[in-house]
């Protein structure tokens, strides 16, 4: 299962990146803080997604991605339910969506340290 989840952040990163142009685009056209919030998002994370599917090894490294991944999607579908719906994804979704985004950086973050201890 874990050598499926670099293909799973390649596909995640490229639709974020596409999503991310697109949302950027249509902020472009109007005053949204919403879609400008969405773009801004997703195109910081969909790189990182890109360079974990590409190098990233280990089950900490894909947990990070994992968890950061589903963090973005979440807080981006609030945003893009906010702008388009008039209500978001659920009560509570954006700082969840947030929360995990934070705790993928710190999952990150913890991988480095734990990879220089073992070199």
């Amino acid at each position: 299962m874990v050598k499926l989840v670099p293909r799973h952040f390649l596909l995640v990163a490229g639709l974020m990146g596409a999503l991310g142009v697109a949302a950027a685009a249509a902020a472009s056209h109007g005053d949204s803080r919403n879609l400008g919030a969405l773009s801004t998002m997703f195109l910081a994370h969909a790189p990182v997604l890109l360079v974990l599917g590409l190098v990233g090894r280990g089950r900490l490294i894909a947990g990070a991605g994992l968890v950061l991944g589903a963090g973005t999607i979440v807080f981006g579908a609030d945003l893009a339910l906010r702008e388009y719906v008039g209500q978001g994804l659920f009560s509570g979704a954006a700082p969840l969506g947030g929360g995990l985004m934070l705790l993928g950086w710190l999952s990150i973050a913890v991988a480095g340290l734990v990879g220089q201890r073992k070199a």
